[in-house]
């Protein structure tokens, strides 16, 4: 079926991306997943290779592929087994510079997007706030105009690259009588006077800095005002989409993964004289998860293909990360069965995995949440709208 989706380019560079992870990740991994801080010179390597650049326009130091490039990096990344590391890349390329790249001037492009393809800058979106979660219309941070200034006041939470970052695109409310139609988006550097970070421990994702950030009366110059004023809401939810298939593709390559591992294992694992893959539960089991996670995988190409055709895919995007994470917690729970007590050791790998997992039906939206919009939709048939 990946007939259908990749072309031989794409297969060339997946085996070529495999081997960069390999030689120049792998190695470090056990060392960031322990300080919980991944260091400046892969972020510089990931530049340099162009990884940061696939979906940029060139005029900007990208490579502007098609989407299917990005889905071979979320997929190729899940298999080194860090979903924090994972998660700090793809939060920096398809969350921070989406927004650059969509609703970004000119000079913000130029300042902020390119040296971020180049893996000069490391750029966070600021949107969850700590007594909003999902709820992004209740957001309270504000942003009062003052002259050819803006003034921020508020706090995010759980915010990916929110501590080492180099700029923010920190999502703020102008008009806060109109609820979710005042609110704008700005970018501003980490340095600015007023912005504060404190770090955050973590089940998972432990190699990335996910931080708690505070603006208290923090001056930008109006220009850093990104897009239209008071059009944050649609900005916001639009990109959603392409956040929640990011989160639906991680979720079926980290379980394809430990899929792959766990089949390995039961093909050496033996028990009453013969490799635990030839008893009929385990191998009916094992064959249930496959099909759940090839279900989802094909699911998430169909997805993909409609994205990059300029297709509004908000629906379909909110199922893929819905089905997709509920699956991958399903199917590494299993798997983590399947190895016995190894499974629970931290040497092998499907105790990080669990952790991991754990966080897809959470972060980008809860399910909860998810399937209220989704109700929404197929029940009392709202149209989401792209922003004009």
């Amino acid at each position: 079926m990946s007939k259908l989706y990749f072309t031989e380019e794409h297969h060339l560079f997946r085996e070529s991306l495999r081997d960069f992870l390999q030689k120049e990740v792998v190695p470090n991994i056990e060392k960031w997943e322990e300080t919980g801080q991944i260091e400046r010179f892969i972020w510089k390597k990931f530049g340099d290779m162009g990884y940061f650049g696939l979906a940029t326009p060139e005029a900007y130091g990208g490579l502007d592929l098609d989407l299917f490039y990005t889905v071979i990096l979320l997929e190729e990344m899940q298999r080194i087994n860090s979903g924090g590391f994972a998660a700090a890349i793809w939060a920096h390329a398809y969350l921070a510079m989406t927004h650059l790249n969509k609703e970004g001037s000119q000079e913000q492009k130029e300042k902020y997007l390119t040296p971020s393809a180049l893996g000069d800058k490391i750029g966070c979106l600021c949107i969850t706030e700590p007594f909003g979660g999902s709820d992004v219309a209740g957001m309270r941070t504000t942003a009062v105009k003052k002259g050819d200034n803006y003034v921020i006041n508020g706090s995010k939470t759980f915010i990916t690259n929110g501590v080492y970052s180099d700029y923010l695109i920190v999502a703020a409310k102008t008009k806060p009588e109109l609820g979710n139609k005042g609110i704008s988006i700005f970018v501003m550097d980490r340095d600015a006077s007023g912005v504060s970070a404190t770090k955050l421990e973590k089940l998972g994702w432990r190699a990335s800095d996910t931080g708690e950030i505070a603006f208290d009366n923090v001056i930008i110059p109006s220009e850093n005002l990104m897009g239209e004023e008071n059009q944050g809401f649609p900005y916001i939810m639009q990109h959603f989409a392409l956040e929640r298939l990011i989160m639906g593709v991680n979720a079926h390559a980290r379980a394809e993964y430990a899929l792959e591992y766990t089949k390995k294992y039961m093909s050496e694992r033996t028990a009453f004289g013969r490799t635990i893959d030839k008893f009929q539960a385990l191998r009916h089991t094992f064959a249930e998860c496959e099909t759940q996670m090839e279900i989802c995988k094909q699911f998430n190409y169909y997805v993909t293909k409609c994205l990059d055709n300029g297709d509004y895919m908000v629906k379909e995007a909110t199922m893929s990360k819905l089905q997709s994470t509920k699956m991958a917690d399903d199917v590494i729970y299993q798997c983590l069965q399947f190895l016995g007590g190894y499974g629970y050791m931290e040497e092998y790998p499907l105790a990080r995995m669990a952790r991991d997992s754990r966080l897809g039906p959470i972060g980008g939206g809860t399910s909860e949440i998810l399937r209220e919009i989704i109700a929404k939709m197929v029940i009392d048939n709202k149209d989401y709208k792209p922003a004009t």
